[in-house]
């Protein structure tokens, strides 16, 4: 049976959007932060050489200079104010939510409302300056290494990290005024808007590639059967669930009794997200980008990793793929899905699993059951994540293409779109209550003036 709710939001119209002033306002103010983005992204850090820059890009944009520019937007390929991205309040975020799982003082201030919660926030974003200022300090040492620098010395170290924790800090708070006063989440959106402006020229590159015949027409097609192949199998599995029929029994208020009701807990078949996909290649891409950008200058130990664990290495993929596992299961049942919790919940609710008794053996059998859910979610991250870099690897796609990416850009459209729907769904919740009130009065007039007549 559709409630009433489902099939009014199945009925809303994109038309309605023209009517909504409060939606229009927020979208806009939305663009403009993204356009504000976009337009930091252009403006280089003191003391780069950009020539060298760009010559040293061009060698490095099939390998990690393609990762790092796609998930900055091509900031890091220009050396731009926004070179280190939103990813440091991404990593302080995850950890600090990792944290309140496993530290009692934490996840007793995440129980304290909304104190405890701007207190969280405070405390991810001191991790946020800390991150910050280290990935800041290894990029300025490690292009100093690499001749990548017209004046080296203290003062371009000093001047690059003050410049790029500054570019994350006020990246940061674009994002919050984009959560508070725009539409959708602010720092996915900017994830969103950097992975989304960089695949133009990577697809003009693509396909000039095919026109010189560096890569064959057959290529060309496959890549882009696969491309659109993974994206919709992406949105197929995020909007998978695995419902849990739940009852409630009986219950009596005052002299009436109410019979008892059913519903579903949904259980996602991904219920982390994206975040083991983040977190595996984040771990994985660290030595390299330090190699990298100080000009392949490591030692033996170094060359070894490099050698055995370059993207697109049998060990590499390996790695990549048990960590993703890891993460899968750890932060689901550590953050996103803790089974003591939802059955305590239940628990107070007075709701039941069929044939569970309520308490321990309902957070068993939850757990129980989302092991075997998560078998499937993190094959499927695993196998949408090294698809394309077996992919890239054989068939050298002179760009980025990664799962990462793609998990990013299908889930903040999904997320987006129905923020959206549901902006526009209480504007017509609020033009029925507003035709109910006039209708209202509309009766209470006609009434007093039938009392005046007689």
């Amino acid at each position: 049976m559709v409630s009433a709710a489902e099939q009014m939001a199945a009925n809303t119209s994109w038309s309605a959007l023209g009517k909504a002033t409060d939606l229009r306002k927020r979208i806009v103010f939305t663009l403009i932060v993204l356009i504000i983005y976009r337009l930091g992204t252009y403006i280089p850090v003191p003391g780069i050489d950009g020539q060298a820059l760009r010559e040293f890009m061009e060698e490095a944009a099939t390998g990690i200079g393609g990762i790092l520019s796609m998930f900055t937007g091509g900031a890091l390929g220009r050396m731009g104010i926004f070179a280190l991205g939103i990813m440091p309040y991404i990593s302080a975020s995850i950890i600090i939510q990792l944290l309140t799982a496993m530290v009692p003082a934490l996840e007793q201030l995440k129980k304290e409302g909304e104190q405890g919660r701007k207190k969280i926030n405070q405390y991810t974003r001191f991790g946020t300056v800390g991150l910050a200022t280290l990935q800041s300090y290894g990029l300025a040492v490690s292009m100093q290494s690499g001749d990548l620098v017209t004046n080296p010395g203290f003062f371009f170290i000093a001047s690059c990290m003050i410049t790029l924790v500054g570019g994350t800090m006020f990246l940061m708070w674009l994002g919050e005024q984009i959560t508070a006063r725009g539409i959708g989440n602010g720092i996915s959106l900017i994830i969103f808007v950097g992975i989304i402006a960089e695949v133009p020229a990577a697809l003009a590159q693509f396909l000039a590639s095919g026109r010189s015949g560096a890569i064959s027409p057959a290529v060309i097609v496959s890549v882009l059967v696969m491309i659109i192949a993974v994206f919709a199998f992406v949105v197929f599995m995020e909007r998978s669930l695995r419902k849990i029929h739940i009852q409630y029994p009986r219950r009596q208020v005052g002299m009436k009794v109410y019979d008892g009701g059913s519903s579903h807990l949904p259980v996602k078949v991904n219920p982390a997200g994206v975040i083991p996909a983040i977190f595996a290649s984040s771990l994985l891409l660290l030595p390299i980008t330090v190699s990298t950008f100080s000009g392949n200058q490591t030692g033996g130990v170094m060359s070894v990793v490099l050698a055995y664990f370059g993207p697109g290495q049998p060990l590499y993929l390996a790695f990549f793929t048990l960590m993703i596992v890891f993460f899968a299961y750890f932060y689901t049942f550590n953050v996103a899905f803790k089974p003591d919790d939802v059955a305590d919940n239940l628990k107070n609710q007075n709701g039941f699993i069929p044939g569970i008794r309520p308490g321990k053996k309902t957070s068993e059998y939850l757990e129980y059951v989302v092991n075997r859910v998560l078998v499937i979610g993190a094959g499927y991250l695993a196998a949408v994540c090294l698809l394309p870099e077996i992919m890239r690897s054989q068939f050298q796609i002179p760009f980025y293409f990664g799962g990462t990416s793609v998990l990013i850009v299908v889930s903040v459209t999904m997320d987006t779109i129905q923020q959206v729907q549901s902006h526009l769904l209480a504007h017509q919740y609020e033009g029925l209550i507003e035709k109910s009130q006039l209708s209202g009065k509309g009766k209470k007039r006609a009434r007093r003036k039938g009392a005046t007549r007689r």
